[in-house]
């Protein structure tokens, strides 16, 4: 089906661009913050099995897992207020102008001898950015991030002076295909999630960031359509669906 955005433009969405990582059963899952795998299990009682398998009627499982450690999620600032607040509040309408790019992150040599790939601010091209999402693609790319274990592995993040940029380029949601904006050890500081939600001095209630996406190489650098999917958490995270579509002229 066609949907147009004005008298020229319009998006095919027979034809989306899925950004997001599965959850799966198995070791396979990707994994970070120190979590295990994600688990599904049969729901057993003295006169109920829920697996046909097994002989039930209906397979019936629960699910335990992590939305910040076990793929694709959205997350508010509830993420780090003393008050839990929901994205399923912050998040209201789900279509978005969004730009993709591509960045290699910096090899930086700490004062410690640490080695970390940092995405600094003079990266960010936002001279010209006219949308509301911007999606970042790190580099070197390729399908092990789909089930990668992140856990102590250091993996790339955001030098927090990006934040300045972002907020004067507009960006309201930022999606990201690392386990997150901030260092994976820095003693609990948050300095990104901190200055990107503007906590504690002026609480952003509009901004997200999406973490843990997966753009496949196929997919170009350039301007989409948006569209988070979302479970309706009550939580300061919730599993989610990022969904590009490509513009195309009449």
């Amino acid at each position: 089906m066609k949907l147009h955005l004005d008298d020229t433009t319009y998006i095919d969405t027979n034809e989306p661009l899925d950004l997001s990582i599965p959850l799966v059963n198995s070791e396979e899952n990707p994994t970070a913050w120190y979590v295990e795998a994600p688990k599904f299990e049969v729901v057993r009682t003295e006169n109920y099995i829920g697996s046909v398998q097994e002989g039930g009627s209906v397979n019936f499982r629960n699910v335990f897992f992590n939305p910040h450690g076990h793929g694709t999620h959205t997350e508010c600032l509830g993420h780090i207020t003393k008050q839990v607040h929901s994205v399923n509040t912050v998040l209201s309408t789900y279509f978005f102008k969004a730009k993709l790019v591509s960045i290699l992150p910096k090899r930086i040599v700490q004062k410690n001898g640490d080695i970390d790939f940092i995405i600094t601010p003079d990266q960010l091209n936002l001279d010209t950015f006219e949308a509301e999402a911007l999606i970042i693609r790190a580099l070197p790319n390729d399908s092990s991030k789909m089930n990668r274990h992140y856990s102590t592995t250091n993996p790339p993040y955001f030098d927090v002076r990006c934040v300045s940029k972002l907020i004067t380029a507009g960006v309201v949601h930022l999606l990201v295909d690392v386990p997150s904006v901030d260092r994976e050890s820095d003693e609990g500081e948050l300095a990104f999630h901190h200055a990107f939600w503007e906590v504690p001095s002026n609480p952003n209630f509009k901004r997200t960031i999406t973490e843990l996406i997966f753009v496949d190489n196929s997919i170009e650098d350039g301007d989409y359509i948006l569209n988070i999917q979302m479970a309706p958490f009550q939580n300061d995270a919730s599993p989610s669906r990022p969904i590009l579509y490509l513009p195309k002229k009449k």
